[in-house]
């Protein structure tokens, strides 16, 4: 093999080695996957269920994709004992099997 050709060769394999840009998301985009509004997504983010943003400029906050599907795949490790958010009453059954919309202290 000629010297060119082993240049050739390496700079092909420098390429495939080369490691990718992570792609970034802006809010707009991440709201498009999450399905939830976009306060629930700040304070999911503030409470530390939700990756952090990144800012690029004072302005700009982007996700990085990769945490988005980090994070996509540990919510689909679902936990059937999960239930609904704290501060949440149960759903009061009057005699009539309607529900009862009276306030109760």
């Amino acid at each position: 093999m000629t010297l060119s050709r082993r240049n050739d060769t390496q700079h092909e394999q420098a390429a495939v080695d080369a490691p990718k840009p992570r792609r970034m998301l802006n809010e707009a985009q991440v709201l498009a996957i999450i399905p939830v509004s976009r306060t629930t997504l700040y304070r999911m983010e503030k409470a530390g269920r939700f990756p952090k943003c990144t800012y690029i400029s004072p302005n700009r906050r982007v996700w990085y994709e990769d945490q988005i599907v980090a994070w996509q795949n540990a919510v689909d490790e679902f936990d059937p004992k999960r239930a609904r958010g704290k501060g949440r009453r149960a759903r009061a059954i009057a005699v009539g099997g309607k529900p009862d919309m009276r306030r109760r202290a």
